[in-house]
């Protein structure tokens, strides 16, 4: 028999609210309750909750035959927490079935595993607890987030314990090779790997209700014939995508909840494939090589990259000025001071501040608070200024210190306005270059 995994990413981040240059030294809370909330639940009611009901309702109907999974990150959790409850208890209903997997992923679904070893574990270790806490589930295979790897982000997974990762089937890695089949880590073969299918998955979540597309409209018994035409010794198909494709993505008047209830009926009445999680496909199957990612891949965007995020000057900077705060909120220890520097830690900070506005401009303006991504880098940088010095002030002893905005000189404060400007100008020329 061949197997279709069905994995999920769940995330939604705190988003920031609108925190000007004179806020510095005088506002210390930078998110957007209202926001927050309002976006939480719209997607709470158009996607999470009913698209739960519906599959609480086929795992009902199939018993454990049918199988999913899903990440769901430690500040979407704390976001559900507060905001929308019903979501987490539907969720907790879910996880009570047996028929349903939780992947650990990074706390703040941040980029630690690019920067810092040590946080990256940290988080990790976190978001695990928190599943454990609300799911009665350990995690035994990592997503990372935004499926991004490595050769040493793998290894660093593998060190950790877990026995699968998954991460996107990018055809510049794979060549010839089909994301059709389990894989290990180059560097520790310990570590399998699983790869999503982005032609088929994306049918799904991007293309579904495209009238240009020349497969529209897309039926299960469409679907299921793609399947079953595909070679008979590929064993895995890995469909992995946004839970907001159900409702949000694509709203409920494409037919998009209609086509979930039908698929698992049409896969077993006519197909020979069954559904697994991430951890039974690694059980049950053997890899059949090791894949070489010397350099971090990703599921965003056509290249697969790491450019929807650390792909621009505006970008890099943040993710710069953000880490170098790392040591000192060691030092501090302190649980308000964690908790911001989780939630500034959460990518979507920077993939605001994207410049790509071309082949992928509506992805990137999904949820997006910002007119531009120089709007998005300055609130940022901002709100990460202001930060600084709640650090400073709180864990920093120093015999005299005068924060850097209160108490300044109208030339001063006039010279530092200028200085700001100017090297926001100087990024966007870049950029444009």
């Amino acid at each position: 028999m061949r197997t279709i995994c069905f994995y999920f990413q769940v995330h939604q981040p705190f988003r920031l609210k609108r925190y000007r240059f004179f806020d510095i030294g005088q506002d210390h809370y930078y998110f957007d309750d209202f926001s927050n909330k309002t976006i939480m639940r719209k997607v709470a009611e158009k996607s999470y909750l009913p698209v739960n009901q519906v599959m609480l309702e086929l795992i009902k109907e199939y018993g454990k035959k049918f199988k999913i999974s899903y990440s769901i990150s430690g500040v979407c959790l704390d976001q559900l927490e507060m905001y929308a409850p019903d979501v987490l208890d539907s969720f907790k209903q879910l996880a009570k079935t047996g028929s349903v997997e939780f992947l650990a992923e990074t706390y703040s679904h941040s980029l630690s595993a690019l920067k810092s070893k040590e946080e990256f574990t940290k988080q990790v270790k976190a978001q695990s607890a928190k599943i454990k806490q609300l799911f009665g589930q350990t995690p035994k295979v990592f997503r990372n987030t935004e499926l991004i790897y490595s050769d040493e982000i793998g290894a660093m997974v593998a060190e950790m314990g877990y026995k699968g990762m998954l991460t996107e089937g990018a055809k510049h890695i794979l060549g010839w090779k089909s994301s059709n089949y389990l894989y290990t880590n180059a560097i520790n073969p310990k570590l399998l790997l699983l790869l999503k299918n982005f032609r088929l998955s994306d049918d799904i979540a991007f293309r579904f209700s495209n009238k240009a597309w020349s497969e529209w409209p897309l039926t299960t018994g469409k679907f299921v014939n793609w399947l079953n035409a595909v070679d008979p010794k590929e064993e895995i198909i890995n469909l992995f995508m946004d839970y907001e494709t159900f409702g949000e993505h694509q709203w409920a008047d494409t037919g998009i909840f209609d086509f979930l209830r039908d698929l698992p009926y049409r896969v077993f009445s006519e197909s020979n494939y069954i559904f697994e999680t991430p951890s039974e496909v690694i059980e049950h199957h053997q890899p059949i090589s090791s894949i070489h990612v010397p350099y971090p891949i990703s599921w965003a965007d056509e290249e697969r990259d790491l450019t929807a995020w650390l792909g621009n000057e505006l970008q890099d900077d943040a993710f710069d000025k953000l880490y170098q705060l790392y040591d000192k909120v060691k030092k501090c220890n302190d649980p308000e001071i964690e908790k911001t520097w989780n939630y500034l830690q959460t990518s979507d900070h920077f993939y605001y501040m994207c410049t790509k506005w071309f082949s992928d401009g509506d992805v990137h303006k999904y949820f997006n608070p910002y007119n531009t991504p120089y709007e998005a880098y300055t609130n940022f940088m901002n709100a990460l200024s202001d930060f600084e010095l709640v650090i400073d002030s709180k864990c920093v002893k120093k015999e005299s210190r005068k924060p850097k905005n209160q108490d300044l000189s109208e030339e001063e404060l006039t010279r530092l306005i200028k200085n700001y400007q100017a090297r926001l100008r100087r990024m966007k020329v870049k950029n444009i270059k």
